[in-house]
């Protein structure tokens, strides 16, 4: 028998909240049976969302609040005057051991000074990182940082690798997953002094999966890696470019099977195949982006998503939760030898 989980949920945080949070949610018990909510938000608006649904009404918990945290809230104005509101309370709730992970499609910003400050990161982790998941040739990758953390160190980039190779291991199911640093070439020679070192002390750990080295843009479709590890601001550049460019593909189809009657009647005949392409690249797929370091399971959805999306973001909680995240990432990180690597550095 499957024990028990329960998952702190946002409900306010969404540009749909809360009524996608409580369908969403619906979604994800349908899916996990044994999972339980404790839903933080402003009962007025969820009490008559949860009317009439008998098995989600309980599995839940509604604590009430007020307060909410502002889509365009400062991090530093939220963490100061948020201590009420539903994100806050529902981060809380994994402090104090009411709850196991807390999903919010919230601010982001906010939630991770929040989720910081309350549940601090693991020890040996200086900076917490966004991961997200990535479509590819092969399957399924997943990428860090995308966003948290603008500037990086090499110290930062070999706790992403760490972080990164756990997470395969643990989500996907991957026994030796491949792990890369992303560079603007795959020759050793390339890119600046952080990556270098990372590069360096990588090689020289003895760390679960195998390192493959630098690898370039075009290899995060391809599959190339299963770990694609990037500071910050390149991860988030990335990311929004591959998002940009799947909408624009999807518009010139648009536009293509609308120039002619022949079009559209190509698209007739290809409306199965154009159906699973949709399903494949389909973000909702996709959504529930983890902050990996932190000593509790955060993970956030994307804020625009819709009920089946949310329902997505946590089912990655959930998997987080099954498979011990958070103590692979603990073992890994005693496996470094980092005084190791900066030897091997030097050689290079």
């Amino acid at each position: 028998m499957v024990k028990a989980l329960t998952i702190a949920l946002d409900a306010m945080g969404g540009d749909a909240a809360p009524k996608m949070v409580v369908r969403g949610a619906s979604i994800a018990l349908e899916r996990f049976p044994e999972i339980r909510f404790l839903m933080f938000g402003q009962e007025r608006e969820m009490a008559p969302l949860l009317k009439g649904k008998k098995a989600l009404l309980a599995a839940s918990e509604l604590r009430h609040t007020e307060d909410v945290v502002s889509s365009d809230a400062k991090p530093s104005v939220a963490l100061r005057g948020g201590r009420k509101s539903s994100m806050r309370l529902a981060i809380d709730a994994v402090h104090n051991g009411e709850a196991d992970c807390v999903v919010s499609a919230g601010n982001t910003g906010a939630l991770m000074a929040m989720a910081k400050f309350v549940l601090k990161t693991l020890p040996g982790i200086n900076r917490p990182a966004i991961a997200s998941f990535f479509p590819t040739l092969r399957g399924e990758s997943v990428m860090l940082d995308l966003g948290a953390n603008v500037l990086c160190d090499a110290e930062n980039l070999i706790d992403f690798a760490v972080m990164g190779n756990a997470f395969a291991r643990s989500v996907l199911g991957l026994q030796v997953p491949t792990y890369a640093l992303l560079n603007v070439g795959s020759e050793e020679i390339k890119g600046h002094e952080s990556l270098q070192e990372a590069s360096a002390v990588l090689r020289a750990s003895n760390l679960p999966g195998r390192f493959l080295g630098f690898v370039e843009g075009d290899d995060i479709g391809k599959g190339t890696a299963d770990v694609i590890v990037t500071d910050g601001f390149t991860g988030n550049v990335a990311l929004k470019t591959a998002e940009g460019t799947a909408n624009l593909i999807n518009e010139y189809l648009r536009h293509t099977f609308r120039t002619s009657l022949l079009a559209g009647l190509g698209y007739l005949l290809a409306r199965p195949a154009m159906k699973k392409l949709r399903e494949r690249v389909d973000p909702r797929g996709y959504n529930g982006a983890m902050f990996l370091g932190l000593n509790g399971i955060v993970v956030k959805s994307h804020g625009g998503t819709d009920a089946l999306g949310f329902a997505n973001a946590i089912g990655v909680a959930v998997d987080m939760h099954r498979h011990g995240i958070i103590e692979k990432i603990r073992s890994d990180l005693s496996l470094l030898d980092r005084n190791s690597g900066n030897a091997q550095a030097a050689v290079v």
